[in-house]
């Protein structure tokens, strides 16, 4: 009986350890997941390290932005740099061969959740196509395109109504005029090549029926727009995109700034 009770004695406190170190591991990656966590969501916003090679905008419609060019110099995957006014969309433009490219890795190549933000591979690198779209992941702190879900509310919408896109030989203002919820199978939305440069008419019209959000700037057939998509918080193949006209800036004669479109 004594021996029975001192096995059953050490069996106890085999079992008080194994439950101490249980809950210490459980302490240990709760821990771990709120560090990461906290990683995650920190990476999808613009680092100092980075910033550095956002164009300054002089006010001028300067044509060369000397800073992207340097940032190419590290990454030849760069393509521009887009700048959503009010919101946290700031960032450098990347592209991929493929789409899938910069799900996972930041502007310099690196293994990152938040990915970057990243110009489809269906597009022509210079934005020269009549639609040009954009991808960005949506953190739910409101990094990379976690703004663009906001569009969808009305006064959201009519509070946000412009940005710029910088190319390095070029700067474009952003006018933005519609919101659409959809989803990833959308052809309209994600065959971006399937617009004809010169002739948007059919995004144009699938834009007035559909769009949750429209305010009516006069966007013509041969005018170029851009598409900011990004996911929807409520389905797994929910789309939130915002689209706005692109107007190259220009400098006049006489060194101020003008629209061509103007």
């Amino acid at each position: 009986m004594e021996t029975a009770a001192r096995l059953a004695r050490a069996g106890n406190r085999i079992l008080s350890a194994v439950a101490a170190l249980m809950i210490l591991l459980m302490f240990l990656y709760g821990g771990y997941s709120l560090w990461d966590t906290s990683m995650v969501y920190r990476g999808a916003f613009i680092s100092d390290d980075l910033l550095q090679f956002k164009p300054v905008d002089t006010g001028e419609g300067q044509e060369e932005n000397p800073t992207l060019e340097e940032l190419q110099a590290l990454n030849p995957d760069v393509r521009g740099w887009l700048t959503i006014d009010d919101t946290h969309i700031d960032y450098p433009v990347v592209q991929g061969e493929t789409d899938m490219d910069y799900i996972n890795k930041d502007v310099y190549g690196a293994f990152a959740l938040s990915g970057s933000i990243f110009l489809s591979c269906l597009n022509s690198p210079d934005f020269s196509d009549g639609y040009s779209l954009v991808y960005g992941h949506h953190m739910d702190n409101g990094g990379m395109f976690g703004d663009v879900v906001e569009f969808a509310d009305e006064n959201y919408f009519e509070e946000h109504k412009t940005g710029t896109l910088y190319l390095p030989h070029g700067t474009y203002s952003i006018r933005l005029f519609a919101c659409v919820e959809t989803d990833a199978y959308d052809r309209v939305v994600y065959q971006p090549q399937a617009q004809e440069k010169g002739n948007v008419s059919e995004l144009l019209t699938y834009l007035e029926e559909e769009a949750v959000q429209y305010r009516e700037i006069g966007v013509e057939a041969d005018d170029s727009v851009i598409g900011l998509s990004t996911c929807a918080d409520a389905e797994t193949n929910g789309r939130v995109i915002v689209f706005g006209r692109l107007e190259k800036i220009s400098q006049t004669q006489e060194g101020g700034a003008s629209n061509e479109d103007e």
